[in-house]
């Protein structure tokens, strides 16, 4: 018997099959839904770390309700970015759950942009008021565009302010992702700019392990909700003990990284996300309330997205086929 053969996708031919953000959403949602109720495998995910606040993570996870299983092996470092290389890099496969036998090998930048911008709507929806209008961005790089993308799913916006340390990358943000998304973008010169007084705010600059946060106490406004995408990089510890709700993707990971020195001033998450879209415990339960997911990122959320692009790129005959 033979093994046949491996589906390669690149990331031109993963974003090829155009897997709309709005589908990937409900994915995450139902696999947190899923999660919640302990019906999907995944451990904490090991890692190396083999330049200062560079890491190079294995992500094994399994979802029985869509036949996901595979790892997916990526890289964060943010000195790639003045050698013109992307932060974040690496690469997933997809495994035959009944076999074990690989499936496919795809690119993974694309897919941790999208699927990173659709957990914090996931979150957004359960701990961000409804009628939640404004948004700041803070970092305006990939995940501040994936995860606006994602807000303007979910959430009838109507304004966003841009801030980045670079004003000409916040400039260039604004433009482009007015143009794509209809909504009035506004770049901004000071941080403060971008957290004040608005309803969603999402902060995605690097992952510090001993950061220096520049978000006060008292900055976000009472009833707003922020997604922490670079974990407690920007947030100071006192800014998110006033929180009054403060969740995460994943308990047991973010033990973990407290472990390996990660989270010293941030306070212990109330509730999983999973826990908290199976109805386990409550989301938002007053327009006053603070409240924060910190995203650390899953292999579950990974595994959620490129079954999907597998199957499209399967049906439209996308990739290569290379023999095992």
């Amino acid at each position: 018997m033979t093994l046949g053969s491996i589906l390669y996708l690149s990331r031109e031919d993963v974003e090829t099959t155009r897997l709309p953000m709005s589908e990937i959403i409900r994915a995450l949602e139902a696999m947190f839904r899923e999660k919640g109720n302990g019906e999907v495998e995944m451990p904490p995910k090991p890692g190396i770390h083999p330049r200062p606040d560079a890491f190079i993570h294995a992500m094994p996870a399994y979802i029985p309700s869509v036949q996901a299983a595979g790892l997916k092996w990526v890289s964060g470092y943010p000195g790639n970015q003045a050698k013109g290389l992307p932060y974040i890099s690496g690469l997933l496969i997809l495994n035959d759950p009944d076999t074990g036998v690989p499936l496919a090998v795809m690119d993974c930048t694309w897919i941790t942009a999208q699927r990173t911008g659709a957990a914090t709507a996931v979150a957004a929806k359960h701990l961000a008021r409804p009628d939640s209008a404004s948004v700041g961005i803070v970092a305006c790089g990939v995940q501040g565009r994936s995860n606006l993308e994602a807000l303007a799913c979910l959430f009838a916006i109507r304004r966003v302010r841009a801030y980045d340390l670079h004003p000409e990358i916040a400039a260039r943000y604004a433009r482009e992702m007015e143009e794509r998304l209809g909504v009035a973008v506004e770049p901004v010169t000071t941080l403060a700019e971008a957290v004040k007084g608005l309803d969603i705010v999402v902060t995605s600059g690097p992952i510090l392990k001993n950061p220096r946060p520049p978000i006060e106490p008292g900055w976000l406004a009472p009833g707003s909700f922020a997604s922490l995408v670079d974990f407690d990089s920007c947030w100071q510890g006192a800014a998110l003990r006033e929180m009054d709700k403060v969740a995460t993707d994943d308990l047991a990971q973010m033990r973990f990284y407290r472990q390996e020195g990660y989270f010293r001033n941030t306070p212990e998450a109330y509730a999983d996300l999973g826990e908290i879209v199976a109805g386990k415990k409550p989301g938002r339960e007053s327009a006053s309330e603070r409240t924060a997911s910190i995203n650390l990122g899953l292999a579950l959320d990974d595994m959620a997205t490129a079954i999907r692009v597998y199957q499209r790129a399967k049906a439209a005959g996308i990739g290569r086929e290379l023999p095992l």
